[in-house]
């Protein structure tokens, strides 16, 4: 154990630890604490695994900051894994010297716009557990290739300037990576986001995720969750337990999935979305090109313009959910489901309280257009503003064992179904309240 002191770091917040730091790392048995004290540094220090061996990096319980006064990552850690998570991939040299680099209890501290936090490139097994990362451009900063990461009770806090990332997958080769148990809050652009990347087998999982938006219109696309598989792939995900939450952005959405318009969707799929609290943004759900997704279990409120939209999207299932407002933080909400051009989609088991979406002539609590194959069945919607159901030009659809209720004296709904363009869909097993148009109306 070398601790970094003993090799000139001062730690006082003003002298210049750089060197002492790079020293200590060159001349330790790789295993490196940061005692109490503030280290300032102007040049990334970079954890050269094939050169430097098995690292890991402490900040003795938590009460070290390192502040970086200069652009680029604090810490970038460097291995030279080029395998799979396959185990006969894997050179020796990479178990031996490089494998699992661990960073704990250590607070990063950007003081410079282009400042980063932890940046990871070649690694196998990289850990972080119980770090602070605050007033950083991105917190953890993933490209190239790594594989099996783990990302624990770490906090994430305070982006630097409004393209602000906590966690961003950045033309990386990633698969096996778990988030689990952190607070990522405050970025402005992203909590996580991945981007011109190929990802498998992603946990994202008990999580608090909150806050990363943009109410000016300098991040027009700003999310908690930002999966980009318009260029790449990302596929095999889980986002489970988690509350994420922010305030309404031009173009904001908690959790948005988007892939390439390929006829298969094939880039974004195979998600599973579920056990979540998801409120209070522009949009609350957006998938736009994914194939395979399942949403369940989770508790929807306060979509500003919509909960989810579902856009040019294969085989997903919307399952058991409540869509509800919050009535401390109501506002200008509509709330509502959003199908559009998509085709093999279950909508089973929804509540949905008091929608506000539509208007006088099309729209309701789920509106479904040019879609094929859709099953509504079993939801129960209460009270919606204009009207439970507007599907158009819908082929093959079926409504089955739903509810549409209207329980204001006097009634305040239009209608409870609303049918237009080509839609003849089967009915059956539904109790539908009478709206000011009536019950179920062609148009």
């Amino acid at each position: 154990m070398s601790h970094v002191k003993h090799f000139g770091a001062v730690g006082d917040g003003r002298a210049d630890d750089t060197h002492a730091i790079r020293h200590c790392l060159e001349k330790s048995d790789g295993q490196v604490v940061f005692p109490r004290g503030v280290y300032r540094i102007t040049q990334t220090i970079e954890v050269n695994l094939a050169k430097l061996g098995r690292a890991a990096l402490s900040g003795d319980g938590g009460v070290a900051t390192l502040v970086m006064d200069g652009p680029g990552p604090a810490l970038r850690i460097v291995g030279s894994h080029t395998g799979s998570a396959h185990p006969p991939t894997i050179k020796p040299a990479v178990w031996e010297r490089e494998r699992m680099p661990t960073v704990t209890q250590l607070e990063v501290v950007g003081n410079h716009d282009l400042a980063d936090g932890i940046e990871l490139e070649g690694t196998m097994q990289a850990t972080l557990a119980g770090v602070l990362i605050r007033r950083c451009r991105y917190g953890v900063h993933l490209v190239k290739r790594n594989r099996n990461l783990l990302l624990s009770h770490c906090h994430l806090y305070e982006g630097r300037g409004t393209d602000a990332i906590g966690v961003y997958f950045d033309g990386v080769n990633l698969h096996q990576a778990n988030l689990i148990g952190c607070h990522i809050s405050y970025f402005a652009h992203a909590g996580v986001k991945i981007q011109r990347s190929e990802i498998r087998n992603l946990q994202i999982t008990g999580c608090d995720i909150e806050y990363n938006h943009d109410p000016t219109f300098a991040a027009p696309d700003s999310a908690d969750i930002w999966i980009d598989a318009r260029e790449g792939t990302v596929r095999e995900a889980t986002i489970a337990s988690c509350t994420i939450q922010a305030r309404k952005s031009p173009g904001g959405a908690n959790v948005r999935i988007e892939g390439a318009p390929n006829a298969l969707s094939t880039s974004a799929g195979l998600w599973t979305i579920t056990g979540n609290v998801i409120q209070s943004q522009s949009i609350n759900l957006l998938l736009r090109n994914c194939r395979g997704v399942v949403v369940s279990g989770n508790s929807f409120c306060s979509g500003h313009e919509r909960t989810a939209v579902i856009e040019r999207c294969h085989n997903v299932a919307l399952g058991t959910n409540t869509i509800d407002y919050n009535p401390d933080y109501e506002g200008d909400r509509m709330d509502g489901v959003l199908i559009r051009d998509s085709s093999g989609v279950m909508i089973d088991g929804l509540v949905l309280q008091s929608i506000r979406a539509g208007d006088a002539e099309k729209g309701g609590a789920i509106e479904v257009h040019d879609s094929r194959d859709v099953t509504l069945a079993n939801c129960q919607i209460f009270d919606p503003t204009q009207r439970g159901l507007h599907l158009h030009n819908v082929r093959e659809a079926i409504v089955h064992g739903c509810r549409v209720a209207e329980r204001r004296t006097p009634a305040a709904m239009r209608e409870a179904v609303l049918l237009t363009g080509s839609t003849d869909p089967t009915l059956a097993a539904n109790r539908f309240d009478k709206g000011t148009q009536g019950d179920i109306v062609r148009r």
